[in-house]
């Protein structure tokens, strides 16, 4: 439907009030001024984008609208009726439901389970579970999120969970539904069925706030944008009547180029080689069949593939984390023969960086201090660790040249690591590993959850360390990012190389086909 018309103006002015309208919000914790006199309306019916670099306040905003702060100052009226809502019972209450970025589901219950839990039925449990698996059965069909409702949640794919996390709220009646960065651990195929959920939710007359700093995801489904920077509202806009470039431009501040310059790689000597590579998973699986492949210097390889086909576990391997069943790993001409050769912290030693695929399980100890999750891994260098105890001070100092160099915000290092954004955490890891002038670095999602302007100036940091004759092993679900920065590309799909294309001779229909384990020939 076309984002304005005379008729929804009419019920603006008088007949429906917006679903959702704050006025005046502002939000300080501590020094940092989260929240800076922001005045937002949501239309009834429609998809509503909040756009914004990391740190723009998009996901305290949403935190105030879900109970989870309260505002220092400004009002928030549902429905036209002003509204006090200071926890998530009383957004619930207020038919407001929220799918997190990181979800909020017990892994060991099932779909069922975690969908009624803390609305059980009393006593009767069995009646209120039959009640409550035939409304899921019916929400279901109704919006397409078909799930299993007696499948163990840890047993899901990373979609199959955000459809439990979309089931729980609209199990809870909600009209208005916020998604804050619902894409950002979501494979292409899993976001376009998304999108198709919340297209059918509009249709059907829900409400939808989708917070994301992805301007393909804005201009695809929304009806309405609004864009925030350093904490204020700077336009809401009608989707059609924007373009990428200048929804960059209204988040940075600045232009912004959506291309990647470099210019042709020049390869030089062999920095990694692995032969017949096979990796298993924790259930002896094997993820990783008999791979073998080169990364030069001078280079950046990609690796492609639908989520789940090895490629976690590959760069896992390489990292020193995940044991190898069987093969050969060369780096810098040395083999790495045995498991203390491949120990993550002697690869260290040896030159290789890891950015995990998923920093706060593994890249990061959320209560840490920022600081602190800057030197993990390198906190034994004599740099920072003294005869006694550690040096606070050459720690501080390492951080806020970090903070300058990487814009990490806020600047505040003594903050816990869990209080920075998505996007400002994955920051923290890449000034680490990348401080760090490595050899080799292996990078899993590189921006994933990060803002626009974020993502310029990581896609230019790795393709300077290219220039500067390193080797990069990239490895990311968006094929956009594999075209953008890799020389070479490989394809993975169940567990095996399938391809290895030069970027040259690369379209998104060959990876595309090739990553689904299908040959020109098939077609």
């Amino acid at each position: 439907m076309p984002p304005f018309d005379a008729s929804e103006r009419n019920e603006v002015n008088g007949v429906a009030p917006p679903a959702i309208e704050l006025r005046g919000i502002d939000k300080w914790f501590g020094e940092v001024h989260a929240n800076r006199d922001v005045s937002l309306a949501v239309r009834r019916g429609t998809i509503h984008g909040i756009v914004g670099e990391n740190g723009a306040g998009k996901s305290t905003l949403m935190g105030i609208l879900y109970g989870y702060y309260q505002p220092d100052r400004g009002e928030i009226l549902v429905r036209g009726l002003p509204a006090v809502i200071r926890s998530a019972q009383d957004a619930l209450a207020a038919r407001i439901g929220m799918v997190h970025q990181h979800f909020m589901l017990v892994e060991p219950f099932t779909v069922l389970e975690n969908v009624v839990l803390g609305m059980e039925g009393g006593f009767r449990l069995r009646a209120g579970l039959a009640r409550a698996r035939a409304e899921l059965e019916r929400l279901g069909r109704e919006y397409h999120l078909e799930v299993d409702p007696d499948a163990r949640v840890a047993d899901l794919s990373v979609g199959q969970r955000q459809r439990v996390e979309i089931l729980k709220a609209l199990y809870r009646d909600a009209e208005l539904l916020i998604l804050d960065e619902p894409t950002a651990v979501l494979t292409p195929q899993e976001a376009d069925h998304l999108f198709r959920i919340l297209v059918s939710l509009r249709r059907e007359g829900k409400t939808v706030l989708l917070v994301t700093h992805k301007l393909r995801e804005i201009r695809e489904v929304t009806d309405v944008v609004t864009v925030m920077r350093q904490g204020r509202v700077v336009a809401t806009l009608a989707t059609t009547e924007t373009t990428p470039e200048q929804l960059a431009e209204l988040m940075v501040g600045r232009t912004v180029s959506l291309r990647v310059d470099k210019e042709p790689a020049r390869p030089g000597d062999a920095v990694l080689e692995v032969t017949d590579l096979v990796v298993e998973d924790s259930l002896g699986v094997e993820r990783v069949k008999r791979v073998s492949f080169t990364v030069r210097r001078g280079e950046i390889v990609g690796v492609a593939g639908v989520a789940g086909n090895g490629q976690s576990e590959l760069l896992e391997a390489l990292a020193g984390i995940r044991p190898v069943k069987s093969g050969r790993i060369q780096f810098n001409a040395r083999t790495l023969a045995d498991a203390e050769a491949r120990s993550p912290r002697r690869l260290r030693q040896l030159g290789l960086s890891h950015v995990p695929e998923d920093r706060q399980r593994m890249g990061l100890i959320m209560p840490f201090t920022a600081r602190e999750s800057a030197i993990l891994g390198y906190h034994d260098e004599a740099a920072y660790n003294g005869a006694i105890r550690l040096r606070r001070a050459a720690v501080t100092s390492s951080f806020n040249r970090q903070v300058a160099e990487y814009d990490i915000r806020p600047s505040d290092g003594a903050l816990p690591t869990s209080a920075f954004s998505g996007g400002n955490q994955q920051k923290i890891v890449l000034a680490r590993e990348l401080d760090r002038n490595p050899d080799l670095l292996l990078i899993g999602q590189p921006t994933r959850g990060v803002d626009i302007g974020a993502i310029e100036f990581i896609y230019r940091r790795l393709v300077a360390l290219r220039d500067a004759g390193k080797a990069l092993l990239l490895v990311s679900v968006e094929l956009d990012e594999i075209l953008a920065l890799a020389d070479r590309i490989l394809v993975m799909h169940d567990g095996r190389i399938v391809g290895d294309v030069p970027r040259l001779a690369a379209t998104e229909r060959s990876l595309g086909l090739m990553m689904a384990g299908v040959t020109e020939t098939q077609t």
